[in-house]
């Protein structure tokens, strides 16, 4: 706990809330804020994942607990809710992609994106709120954002969407309570996750490593990035360290959005 207490942006002491805590970023983000010496709970509709990682952080002496949620669903939002005796800080990860263009995106898979990326951090910020509210250390909301609410990006037309809804809400949060409450986004650029994984095997299967390149090159620092660059901007906001930052959209882009 010692060398906990030395390190830069400490979070001991505090409580965080992880959704879609078992992969990708949320998984990077989960390991992250343990490191950092918080009690994480990995919240996640795949139950046994989130166990794996549990074991896996209390090997090491951190603090983690394991939790199913399914983000679109209240009942098990709220199941969740009454594990909790505190909270200090809630990352709303979870979340999904889909690619088509306004043409060949369907009302069910509008729908569908709406409801896990959009409804989702509605319903989970809306349950979680009186804890985050009543927290000692003013309650932190760090929202998983993208570049795709920022920007335009062909083929993505219902995933930009509510990638921007998720950034205005950020926003809108951090006016309606600026003094219980710091809430931010991180906009990722290009990351590699099982998502980008997926996108590749179903839609380039042929020329992934071409593809990748492109990815890539799309950002000009000339690679993606990692689960690992948005875990360590997530730590930071939710730290003291940026207790004068609120309603702040954070890129993370290799400098897509500059160039």
């Amino acid at each position: 706990m010692k060398d906990q207490e030395k390190q830069a942006f400490s979070m001991i002491g505090y409580t965080a809330l992880v959704t879609g805590g078992a992969s990708g970023i949320g998984k990077a983000t989960v390991r992250e804020l343990a490191l950092a010496g918080a009690r994480v709970w990995i919240a996640d509709i795949q139950l046994q994942a989130t166990q794996r990682l549990e074991a896996e952080l209390t090997a090491q002496g951190l603090q983690a607990e394991a939790v199913r949620m399914d983000v679109t669903d209240m009942d098990s939002i709220r199941a969740v809710r009454e594990k909790l005796d505190r909270l200090d800080v809630l990352i709303n990860n979870a979340g999904i992609g889909h690619v088509g263009s306004i043409a060949t995106t369907e009302a069910e898979d509008f729908d569908r994106l709406m409801n896990v990326n959009v409804r989702s951090v509605y319903l989970v910020t809306r349950t979680m709120l009186p804890l985050l509210l009543a927290s000692e250390r003013k309650g932190c909301i760090v929202n998983i954002g993208s570049v795709a609410g920022m920007i335009g990006i062909r083929q993505r037309f219902a995933y930009c969407a509510t990638k921007g809804a998720v950034l205005a809400m950020t926003r809108q949060l951090a006016v309606e309570y600026p003094r219980e409450l710091r809430v931010n986004a991180i906009c990722p650029g290009t990351v590699e996750t099982p998502f980008v994984e997926g996108y590749l095997d179903k839609y380039h299967a042929h020329e992934k490593e071409k593809v990748r390149e492109e990815l890539r090159a799309r950002q000009p620092i000339g690679r993606l990035g990692t689960p690992e660059d948005v875990a360590g901007m997530v730590r930071y906001l939710a730290s003291p360290a940026a207790g004068f930052i609120t309603g702040s959209l954070m890129t993370i882009d290799g400098g897509w959005t500059a160039a």
